[in-house]
Order: C-alpha cells, then sequence, then structure tokens
C-alpha cells in the first residue's frame, strides 16, 4: 500500500510533468524499490510499443468508411436519435475546444510548439534508453570491437559515422543496433562506465521531426544526464544514469572521432 501513492505518479513522472522536488524524490524512492522500477520499465515499454503500433499502420479512408458503416445501428432507439443530433457534435467540439485551449495556456506560459516538439525528442530518447536496456536483447550486434561494430551498419541506415578509440579510457563498448525516432532511422550503441549504462544515438540532423540546435536544452527534469550536438549534418545524443562528468567524457571522444 505504501507504494500505491508513488504508482498513481508514474505516468506524469515517465512525462516528465512532475515538479521538479516530486520529481527527484520519485526518482529516488524508484531506485532503491523493485516493483516500482519493475513498473516504470513495463510502462516505458508499453508506451513506446504503442506509439510505434500508431505510426507503423495508418487506416485507408476506404477502411474508416466501412468501420463508420459498421458501427452503424441499422435501427436506433427513441434516444439514440437524441444522441446523434448536432447537440453531440457540439459537445465533442467543446471538448477539443478546451483541449486546444489547454495547449495555447503552454504556449501562452512561454512553452511554444516548437520547444513542446524538442522536449518530445527528449523524452523519446529517454524512452529508447530504458527500453533498450530493459530488452533481453538489448545489441542487435554484440562486439567491444569498433571495427566490428561500425561496418555492421552500413546498408542499415542511410547514413556513416565513426566511432571513438577507448584505449586508456573508463568507457567500453558493448555493441549497437538499429532504432527509430518518429520514423526516423538511426544507430543506438551502449557502452558501459563503470556499472553504468550509457546510449549513444546519432541520427540525421535534418530527418528529426523538430529542429534542434545548440541552445535546445534538455529539460531540467529529464531522470538522465544528457548532451545533444550537431556534426557533419547528424545529431548525436549522449545519455545515461551515469554521472554528468562521465557523459561529456564519451561525448567529447565522439566528437574528436567526428
Amino acid at each position: 500500500m505504501a507504494c500505491e501513492s508513488w504508482k498513481a505518479q508514474l505516468d506524469t513522472y515517465l512525462d516528465g510533468e512532475l515538479p521538479e522536488n516530486d520529481m527527484q524524490a520519485l526518482e529516488a524512492h524508484v531506485r532503491n524499490c523493485p516493483s516500482c522500477a519493475a513498473e516504470v520499465l513495463a510502462r516505458v515499454q508499453m508506451k513506446r510499443a504503442v506509439q510505434m503500433a500508431g505510426k507503423r499502420f495508418t487506416p485507408s479512408a476506404e477502411f474508416r468508411k466501412r468501420m463508420q458503416h459498421n458501427m452503424t445501428p441499422r435501427t436506433r432507439p427513441a434516444f439514440a436519435s437524441v444522441l446523434l443530433r448536432p447537440r453531440w457534435v457540439v459537445a465533442a467540439a467543446a471538448a477539443m475546444v478546451a483541449i486546444v485551449g489547454l495547449t495555447l495556456g503552454y504556449v501562452a506560459a512561454g512553452i511554444g510548439r516548437e520547444q513542446v516538439a524538442r522536449n518530445q525528442i527528449y523524452s523519446e530518447i529517454a524512452d529508447l534508453h530504458v527500453s533498450t536496456l530493459a530488452s533481453s536483447a538489448p545489441v542487435d550486434v554484440i562486439s567491444t570491437d569498433r571495427h566490428t561494430v561500425k561496418p555492421w551498419f552500413q546498408g542499415r541506415i542511410p547514413f556513416a559515422f565513426n566511432l571513438p578509440e577507448l584505449p586508456s579510457t573508463k568507457f567500453s563498448l558493448q555493441g549497437g543496433r538499429m532504432t527509430y525516432l518518429d520514423q526516423t532511422p538511426g544507430a543506438q550503441l551502449i557502452y558501459d562506465a563503470g556499472k553504468h549504462h550509457i546510449s549513444v544515438f546519432i541520427f540525421q540532423q535534418r530527418s528529426l521531426p523538430a529542429r534542434l540546435d545548440e541552445n535546445s536544452l534538455s529539460p531540467k527534469n529529464l531522470p538522465f544526464n544528457l548532451q545533444t550536438w550537431s556534426q557533419g549534418g547528424l545529431r548525436y545524443f549522449v545519455i545515461g544514469d551515469a554521472s554528468a562528468a562521465d557523459i561529456d567524457g564519451l561525448a567529447q571522444l565522439f566528437k574528436a572521432a567526428a
């Protein structure tokens, strides 16, 4: 029962919408509660699955028309005719206006549409990182050798990139996998720094759903340390629960390699 109040906030936590103090308190709880940690992983995986399914299947106009026809009752009770009158449409429209009003409220508060889109990218990057680590097969190519991992991506993604040399560093390459950000194909590399796992995501800058620049700071309440930059037409994200210094150290190695 002690965890019920925490679990009630998990969806808001994963969306990064909790106040900063509540975010830190819940994060500390999750780190020490196996039950809530498992619940977080399950919800992240479900969130990603729903998101990917929604982008993979787009019903045709013919399918929509057929479904609407099948769902229309052949004989309507007297009260049904009342529900289907224009007042029902007006009520639905009013609900939509209320939702739009909330969105405009965010804009009025200084959170513009572009910033919302950027924050969505950071949220998806965090989801991808957690989902990968929770997977039974976190990488498609398992190797600590960059000369094995880099060629594996050739022909699988529409760009090439360089991987840094790691001798005399605290980082070790574990492998890589293909990934997608809003249907944009990219590469995900997994590195270890001590007991911490770090993901490096690489995408084509021009293919991302929102424009990012060097002033596009990640949300302060993101539950991971993150660095992002653009170099050579590619957008890099380095994210993990390692220290900010370790995230920066791996980022610097990638910048030098590129």
